[in-house]
Parts: C-alpha cells; structure tokens; sequence
C-alpha cells in the first residue's frame, strides 16, 4: 500500500505507467507463472459470466424470424386504411378480408415490411415514405428503402392487384449516388412523374418515367435548394410546391417551409410573397407529411407532427386561402383508428406520412408508414447494455477485493518521482492534490478501505457468503441485462409473418367469480400482444363483470352462459370476426412473443390444433400422465387446449357434431376432459397425417397458485379422471397410440 508522504512509485509491483501518468490502481499479489491470482480471478468471472449469458440467450430467445437489420433510425414499415372518406379511416384488419387458406384472415396492417422487401432479394433495413399510384385496378406504391448494403435511401415499389390488400415487391425503381426518400409521383400531361427528396445535392430533381414503374430518367432540376419532403398541387389555376428546409443556430434547428408556384411543373418556378410561411424550431406546420388532396372541393394538406423525437404523428390542415400573396390553413381532425397497443403495435411508437386517394369505387384508401421503436433507440439501448456492463466490472473488482485477490490503491501522487520526464499540467496538478490534506486524508482512507471491509464483512462467516452469492447474481443479472439491450431487441413485441402476411387472432377464456383476479391479469397482459383482435369472456357461474373493470388494449366482451359446463368453451359463437381462436386458461401466464410464435405456427398448420402443453398417450391400460412422461420417450400425440389455437369454425363444428355428443355428456358428468375430447375428435376426423403441434413457451407461470382459484386442485383426481377419458374416448373414437411426434423436428427450434 503506498505510504502517506506519497512515495507510492517506489513500492513494489514494477512501473505501471508511461510518460510520468501514474496509475490509478495496481495487482499486487503472488505471482503463478505469467499469471496472478488477480488475472486468474478475472478470468474465471469472465467465463463463468459468459457462460450465464449464453444460457440466458439459449432458453429466453428464440431465433430471429425476419431478414431486417437493427437500424437506428427505426424499424419502419407500410399499412393501409380504407374509408367512405379521408376523414373515416379503419385499418385493414378491420376489413375482414382474406388472401388464402396459409394466412388465415382477417389480414392485418402492415402490408409492407423490409422483411418481404429483403425476401425479394432487395436489402432493406426498413421501409417509409409510401406513395400510392391508382392505374386502373392496379395499384402501385412508390416508398423508401433505405439498403442494409449501404445504408442509403432508395426508391421502392410495389405492385397490388386486390386493392392493397397483398402487395408483390417489384424492385427499386429508383438508385442515385445520394440518399433518397418520399417519392412522391403524379400525372402530367399522360405522363408519370416523380419528385424524390434530394437535399443532400442541395436540389430538386424532377423524374419522368421511361418505363413504368421500374425505369425513370432526370427530366429537370427544377429548383437548386435543399428541400425536403416536396410535394406538387394543382390548385386555383396554378401548380403550387410546398416544400421545408433546415437551418442552424448553434444547437438549434429551425425548420421552414417554402412555397413556390408556376405554370406548369417543367416551367419556371416563383417563390411566394410570404416565403417562409412558417419559420420556427419546433417543426409546427413546416413539414409535409404526405400528399395533399381534395375532399369535396376544399384543399388539405398533411402535416408532420412535432414532438420530442422525429415522426410522432400526422395531422391534416385545410388550406383556406393559397394565392401569389396570402396562405392561410387551420387544422382539422383527422380522425382514423389509432393503435391502442403501444410499442407493440406496428405503428405503436410513431407515424408520420399518410398518402390518401380515392379509388374508382368511391372508397378511399390510405397508405401510412409506422414504427414501434423511436429514431436513436438502437442508439441509446446500445448505451444501457454498455453501462450495465461496466457495473459489472465494478462489481467483480469489488468482490476481487473483498476476496484479496485484486489490491487497488489510489496514488497521492499524479507522477512518478523518478519518471524522467513529466508533463507540466501534471505537475502543476500534482502539486495542488498534494498540498491538500483533504485530498491526502481521502485518498489514504481509500488505501486501507480493503482491509477494512474484509475485516468487517468476514468471508468465512454466514453473512459473508451470502454477500457473495447476492454479488454473483446481481453480476449475472446485469450482465444479462446488458447483453439483452445489445443484442436482445427493443423490448417491443413483433407480431409474425407467414408468406409475408399478417393476421389477428381472438383469444378465449373462460372462467366464473372466484377467478376476477386471474381474468383481469390475463386480460391487461394479452390485450397488448400484436395480434388479439379481441377477448371473449365464457363466463360460466357468478355475477359476471363489467366490460369496464379490465384494463384492455382491444375490446372484451363477456359471454355469460346459462349452464355451468366445460363444453361452453368451444360453442360456437358467430360474433368472432376470426379465423383462428387461440383458447387460453386466465390462469396462465406467457410471454406475447410466445403467443405470436404459437400464431404463426398455427397459420402454418391451419388444420391442426397447435399448443403449448403436449401430452403422450400411450400404454395398456391407458393412463394420463403429464409432460415429463412424454419427453421421456421423446414424442408426443396431445395439445392441451387450455393453451392452444385452432380454427374456430371446425373446431366448434366438430366438437358440438352428433358424433361427440357421448364425449360432451360424460364431460358435463365428471366435469372434466373437454381438452382430451377435442384431440380425439381431431384425430378421427381430420384427414391430415398429423393433428397436433407443439411450441416450447420461454416461460409460463399459474396465477391460480397465487389466488388459490385453481380448477383442479387434487392432482391424482383430476388424472384419474382424465385417465378414464382416455379409455372412453378410445372405444369411440379410436386409439392415439399409432400417432407420435418428435419434439425439437422444426428447423427454428420451437418445439425443443
């Protein structure tokens, strides 16, 4: 330890510092060869943390599903909106339409992502700016695509022959030496035109298409100032460009938006009287955010929202007055169907460019762009994971010296008396802490602070090593916490596609009184997973509930049945608007990506029933066993549907046919089994080889266990009773034991 006149260069260990700095801490412990016990000391954390983190990642992450690359500019991607009017705008899903059997239906926003970009063999990172184009019955749509390759923004298109519903990538239509974006096209004189954003050539470039959509040639620049975000109107008998720009004031941006006028697009282009119309920092009004249009003979323009990061939203103005002289616009409402599921949602976090146009069939329709993470997320997730990581190097230096392993001391001396050459700030520094006995009395209780802490908290006692085992667990928490900020995603659930679809689903649940506690859990926690539509509550015994005591992202509605019968939960029910049914006991707890990997295994299977609890069946005489008798022999026959998606209408269909009607009487007699009928039905009438699939869930925790509500509280009961439906149901409806299937056969390891 070095001593208080501040000699600490002369004590052994050897010259640790360069050009006169001196060291702030030191090892000084017995030497093993080219080792110290420091050295081995933080090696053996490093591996040992290491191999916590692998795990961590081995049982909580599933392989990622899409070929986009984090970006830290966001994650954005395309959905559509329909309405009678710009002003009455529902998402797709709220159309109930269907591409084929594989998706299922309804199908769900978004409809363009950089995933079914980057399937086509164009990389993106993601996708924004959309523009749609109206020819006949096709629809094209213009976008951003900023290259994964690189890392430059590109003009996109893609091609709709059902009304934007699916959308077939065609390629890029446009690829300049400079970054692109918001290619806005319109029609001139019969021929198609587009203005791309080109502020980084400090111009604006107007394009006329060769060869539609895929081909497109410089026809003019038609103004040599750095504008973003442009935009042409037709308007009173001239042709109108709204368009921004930046300028700086320090650290301040402030933003304008310019307006200039002509006669035609390839003419000359005069600024108006008023230029800039607006001028401020906080971005209010001065930024276009997608095309204007006219709804009964009155001019609108959309506008970027402000707010603290870039995007937030859209809002639309009507332009009251636009003359050489005077612009004047309020706004007004814009009124679509926001998201209710927050990052969640495809467009949870941000959105910020709306495309409107009429179709020939009077309908409106809508593009907009939409991001579930904000612009620097990666950014700033990138900054947690690396400060959770430098705690743990603190904290492993600590426990190195608590354990005497590390010795750290604190110089009382910048500089090494005997270093040759010093620098002069230094010395003058050195100087100073030296003369202060403040700094030397802190320093010297910070020397003998080791000793003392281990003379305090006495490793060999019960205190001591429970210090060290809370040390080794905060350690590996954060260093998997910092690992999951680098690597791990943003924390936002992301629903996923089957053959570049999206879809919803209905989750139901059903349960009575006693069990209020576990359904508003359930329901709070499920309703913000990306793709319920909505929960229906098969409410069996009791006072039911009022839709108004959930806490719920999407709509609930309580069924209340007459009867108290398990059959209640696959009656079927014309009011679900789905295909796919996902029934879910309200005492069971998972993660939504959990939830989403099930979804899009089912949309995969459609005609199985596809589920988290398998079961093996099997033996003579038949006995139900749980899931360890069935990773035993390595396969399973049974889906438990208490967590468990199939299709509605044949599920329900089958279940309540004549020919279940035995299994559904001895179901209402010993109150049980309705799951283990519902796979024996599957089984006899489906024509599939296979019937069942199973998804490995991350985790699942039983609430019931908390609110002491559990349905089957007697465990060899309740098996006992499953165990004389297995022999029932087989003398109708034919044995299991012919069918098995191995865990871990899928290619993404869902199923290990």
């Amino acid at each position: 330890m070095g001593s208080a006149n501040g000699n600490w260069g002369n004590a052994s260990g050897g010259n640790c510092c360069d050009m006169g700095l001196k060291c702030w801490c030191r090892w000084r412990s017995r030497s093993l060869g080219p080792f110290s016990t420091a050295s081995l000391f933080f090696t053996s954390s490093i591996i040992f943390l290491c191999f916590v983190v692998t795990l961590y990642f081995w049982v909580f992450f599933a392989p990622p599903a899409g070929r986009c690359q984090p970006d830290n500019e966001g994650s954005w991607s395309i959905g559509l909106f329909y309405g009678d009017s710009p002003f009455d705008l529902k998402p797709l899903e709220h159309m109930n339409v269907w591409r084929n059997e594989s998706a299922a239906w309804p199908l769900a926003n978004p409809v363009l992502t950089c995933d079914s970009v980057s399937e086509r063999g164009f990389p993106s990172n993601f996708v924004a700016d959309p523009f749609l184009y109206v020819q006949g019955d096709t629809l094209y749509m213009f976008y951003e695509t900023k290259n994964s390759i690189t890392a430059q923004g590109d003009v996109g298109v893609a091609k709709s022959v059902d009304n934007g519903v699916t959308w077939e990538p065609l390629g890029i239509a446009l690829d300049e030496d400079w970054h692109l974006s918001v290619p806005y096209v319109f029609e001139y004189e019969d021929e198609i035109f587009m203005i791309p954003e080109s502020s980084q050539k400090q111009e604006v470039h107007l394009y006329r298409a060769v060869n539609f959509p895929l081909h497109w040639t410089l026809e003019k620049i038609i103004l040599r100032k750095p504008l973003v975000d442009s935009v042409i109107v037709f308007h009173g008998g001239l042709y109108w460009l709204f368009g921004s720009h930046h300028s700086h004031f320090g650290f301040r941006r402030t933003t304008k938006l310019d307006i200039w006028y002509s006669s035609s697009p390839l003419c000359v282009w005069s600024p108006h009287k008023k230029n800039p119309v607006y001028n401020n920092y906080r971005n209010l009004g001065t930024r276009n955010g997608g095309r204007p249009f006219m709804y009964n003979g009155e001019l609108y323009r959309v506008i970027q929202e402000a707010g603290d990061a870039y995007g937030r939203g859209v809002r639309v103005s009507k332009i009251e007055v636009l003359n050489e002289d005077e612009f004047k616009e309020v706004e007004v409402p814009l009124g679509f169907v926001k998201h209710t599921k927050g990052r969640n949602a495809w467009n949870g976090a941000r959105y910020h460019h709306l495309d409107v146009q009429k179709l020939s069939d009077g309908t409106w329709i809508a593009a907009m762009d939409g991001d579930r993470v904000l612009s620097g997320d990666l950014r700033y997730r990138v900054f947690l994971g690396f400060a959770h990581l430098l705690l743990v190097a603190g904290l492993v230096l600590i426990v190195g010296v608590l354990l005497g392993a590390v010795k750290c001391h604190m110089p009382l001396s910048l500089c090494r008396h005997d270093s040759g050459k010093r620098i002069d700030f230094l010395l003058a520094w050195d100087r100073t802490i030296a003369a202060s006995s403040k700094f030397r009395r802190f320093y010297s209780r910070l020397n003998r602070s080791s000793n003392s802490l281990r003379g305090i908290l006495k490793l060999n006692s019960h205190t001591g090593r429970l210090l060290l085992v809370l040390a080794s667990l905060l350690g590996a928490f954060l260093m998997c916490a910092g690992f999951h900020y680098i690597y791990g995603g943003s924390g936002a659930q992301e629903a996923y596609p089957v053959n570049g679809h999206y879809s919803q689903f209905t989750l139901l649940t059903m349960t009575y009184d006693a069990r209020l506690w576990n359904l508003k859990m359930c329901v709070q926690h499920y309703s913000r997973c990306p793709s319920v539509r909505e929960i229906v509550v098969v409410w069996n015994k009791g006072t039911p509930p009022n839709v108004s005591d959930f806490d719920s992202a999407v709509p609930v509605r309580i069924r209340v049945e007459e009867h108290n019968s398990l059959n209640n939960r696959f009656r079927h029910d014309p009011l679900i608007k789905t295909r796919a049914v996902l029934e879910l006991d309200d005492d069971i707890m998972m993660t939504c990506d959990d939830i989403e990997r099930g979804f899009k295994v089912w949309r995969e299977h459609p005609e199985q029933l596809v589920g988290y609890y398998p079961r093996l069946i099997k033996g003579s005489p038949l006995k139900y066993r749980g899931e360890k008798f069935a990773r035993t022999f390595n396969g399973y026959n049974m889906i438990l549907t208490g967590a468990a998606f199939m299709d509605a209408q044949v599920a329900f269909g089958r279940y309540w046919s004549e020919a279940a009607k035995v299994g559904r009487e001895m179901v209402d007699r010993i109150f049980n089994c309705e799951d283990v009928l519902m796979n024996y039905l599957y089984a006899n009438c489906s024509s599939s080889s296979r019937t069942v699939q199973y998804v490995r869930p991350t985790w699942a925790i039983d609430t019931s266990k908390f609110s002491g509500a559990a349905i089957s509280r007697n465990t060899n009961v309740h098996y006992q009773k499953r165990s004389e439906c297995l022999e029932k149901f087989s003398d109708i409806y034919g044995s299991l034991d012919d069918q098995k299937w191995e865990f871990n056969s899928r290619k993404d390891r869902w199923d290990a």
